[in-house]
């Protein structure tokens, strides 16, 4: 991909990341996959997507167990422009929590998209959690595949 599409393609991805609230995030505990939807916000560079939880959630029982994850954001409308406009992202990663001294400069992120949630988000029972994106794989017009791989 030349340096002009992919600086679009971030930009697109950047603006989608900031019109949606919800995402769906797929977890699996190495027997089943287990899908949920979570609260979610991207860092600027796109390296980083944090969510919160609560620790006793399977989702994060099987983070624990299987840190691979993957996150479905979309732009759908449940009408049949979806299948022509619509856009649907793949985030392919690896989960993990939060060191402590992470923790405060991402939850002011997490809770300037999210401030509605904040009495959850810092609830003791509760943990931020960061995906480190290896992959974004793009699809729009229903068909048309675009992937794009996150430099470290």
């Amino acid at each position: 991909m030349n340096p002009q599409n992919k600086t679009a393609l971030r930009n697109t991805l950047r603006d989608l990341f900031a019109r949606q609230k919800l995402a769906s995030l797929a977890t699996s505990n190495g027997k089943q996959p287990y899908t949920s939807l979570v609260a979610f916000v991207a860092t600027d560079n796109l390296r980083t997507i944090l969510f919160a939880t609560e620790k006793n959630s399977t989702k994060y029982s099987n983070i624990m167990a299987n840190r691979k994850v993957s996150m479905l954001i979309d732009d759908r409308t449940n009408r049949v422009t979806d299948f022509h406009k619509g856009m649907a992202v793949t985030v392919i990663g690896q989960a993990q929590k939060l060191k402590a001294d992470q923790r405060t400069r991402y939850l002011k992120l997490y809770l300037k998209k999210h401030p509605y949630l904040q009495e959850f988000a810092k609830s003791p029972s509760c943990s931020l959690l960061r995906i480190n994106v290896e992959t974004y794989r793009i699809v729009t017009r229903f068909q048309q595949v675009t992937e794009m791989h996150v430099k470290r």
